[in-house]
């Protein structure tokens, strides 16, 4: 199963990330980090891609000290001037799509596809904070008061710290980054251990555009521990927003942490996400968005699929052909183009899968289909007849584990679907409007994100993105998600001469 070595030095050589190996950029890179050696390996065979010296405490500082100094500059360049340097960014990163793409899919294991998909999702965030950045709007309203004009007008808000996750290193990194840009804000990144260079490399394409305009610590990177630099990030007191993705127990430390200090957070947590097919629904439909939901990106996506609700009419139905199809899933090489499902990140998700299909067998849970540890870090993407009362479906297994629940009427079903911690991404499929807006309406799906015929994956950048309960409430990308990278300011301008107080209230002296 392992693949062979595709074209590494020539990709880092693109990319400008040889012979570099220093984890801290302010826009000048740190000689000599001090926080030790971290190894970045490719998880479908095991090789080192590099290594890489990450950052220290005192690192951390010094690259946080001139993120604040640069702050004081950037937030005077006017909003689509600021822009402009992000549309930049954006034909940087197209192009270097290609080498980009590949580095992700060799460094996290998604497949090709998936890897020039995420970084066409940074260049869509791109030309998205570009239109952004002329339509930054307050409002203006009515004084009580003759002769008075009030309006709201929004100010950067300074640092934005960003810790991402491993299963899509660069593209939440530029929901936040490219968007904190444009409102004036610089950012300070933390991304995952598993995907260092990833961030390396757009860090250097980034630092490209900003040398073009003489500007250094807009955009800052520091690879380090969580122990050292992420508690250091998440409570220092110069930033304060931290935009967070990763699991629900970390996102609630992070939370309390932020919190304690009177800081923002945006955090994008856990997931458990589910689908509803009613027996009108089109199965072709249902098979492609379920099969897509549920392997893509072996199953490590927050908005993966984890559970199918079916209606009995159409239940054997979907249950054959997603067997079916699921046995067709090729397994193997993530670069190979014709490869659906690449490895998981590393042994340890593989080891926490296994995990997970032995307690769902002792919950009386059936395999239909899959369940096997495969060479390395690959697994067989899994089928399991569920029973809604099993406990292991209130956890989220960050792996392809996909639970077939049957029910006989809607309410129940979105009893069940509800009846779990996480609320991120829900979907139903039927040519019912009655079910569609039942779905839809208060009493249907709980969670931030609910698609009627459409799966739970792929959601699009113009879109606010994120969930409820335990997903953590935070809304990142689109529509006016923008509002939490700047401060709000209510103005009032007093022109009539008089100076009549509020509520009619008297106050003479």
């Amino acid at each position: 199963m392992p693949a062979a070595t595709h074209a590494i030095p020539e990709i880092l050589e693109k990319l400008h990330l040889e012979p570099l190996n220093s984890g801290a950029c302010w826009g000048d890179w740190i000689a000599n980090p001090s926080g030790g050696e971290l190894a970045s390996l490719n998880p479908a065979t095991g090789e080192t891609l590099a290594r890489v010296q990450m950052a220290g405490p005192a690192d951390y500082e010094v690259i946080t000290a001139r993120a604040v100094a640069a702050f004081d500059e950037w937030r005077m360049v006017p909003a689509p001037q600021r822009g402009g340097i992000v549309r930049e960014i954006g034909n940087e990163l197209r192009a270097h799509k290609a080498d980009l793409g590949a580095l992700v899919t060799l460094e996290m294991g998604k497949i090709l596809a998936e890897g020039l998909g995420e970084v066409q999702e940074m260049i869509d965030i791109a030309d998205f904070a570009v239109g952004l950045s002329r339509q930054l709007y307050g409002l203006t309203m009515h004084s009580e008061r003759p002769g008075h004009r009030m309006y709201e007008q929004w100010h950067p808000l300074g640092i934005v710290g960003v810790i991402s996750a491993f299963n899509f290193p660069v593209a939440v990194w530029s929901w936040n980054a490219l968007i904190a840009a444009v409102c004036g804000d610089c950012v300070l990144w933390r991304p995952s251990s598993e995907t260092p260079l990833t961030a390396i490399a757009v860090q250097k394409i980034c630092n490209r555009v900003f040398d073009r305009h003489a500007l250094k610590g807009i955009f800052n990177l520091v690879i380090g521990k969580s122990a050292s630099v992420g508690e250091a990030l998440i409570r220092d007191r110069r930033i304060p927003l931290v935009s967070f993705t990763g699991s629900t127990v970390v996102g609630r430390h992070v939370s309390e942490v932020v919190a304690h200090r009177l800081g923002r957070s945006i955090l994008e947590l856990g997931g458990n996400n589910g689908i509803i097919v009613m027996d009108d629904a089109d199965p072709a439909l249902v098979v492609r968005a379920v099969l897509f939901g549920a392997v893509g990106t072996a199953g490590q996506r927050c908005t993966t699929t984890r559970r199918l609700f079916l209606q009995r009419g159409i239940a054997s139905k979907i249950t054959s052909a997603l067997e079916n199809a699921y046995r067709q899933v090729k397994i193997g090489d993530p670069i190979d183009e014709t490869t659906l499902m690449g490895p998981l990140v590393n042994a340890r998700a593989v080891d926490d899968m296994m995990d997970g299909i032995g307690r769902i067998r002792e919950q009386g849970g059936e395999i239909i289909c899959g369940g096997r540890r495969l060479d390395g870090c690959y697994v067989e993407p899994t089928l399991v007849r569920a029973r809604p009362e099993m406990p292991i479906l209130q956890e989220e297994i960050f792996a392809p584990i996909l639970y077939l629940i049957e029910f006989d009427h809607l309410d129940e079903a979105i009893h069940w679907h509800n009846g779990v911690p996480q609320g991120l991404s829900s979907a139903l499929f039927s040519n019912s409007l009655v079910a569609a807006e039942t779905f839809l309406s208060h009493r249907g799906s709980d969670c931030g994100i609910a698609n009627v015929n459409i799966g739970t994956s792929g959601a699009e950048i113009g879109g606010a993105f994120g969930g409820e309960k335990d997903t953590g409430g935070g809304r990142e990308s689109g529509s006016d998600a923008w509002k939490a990278y700047m401060r709000r300011q209510t103005n009032t301008i007093n022109w009539s001469g008089q100076l009549p107080l509020a509520q009619g209230i008297r106050f003479e002296v």
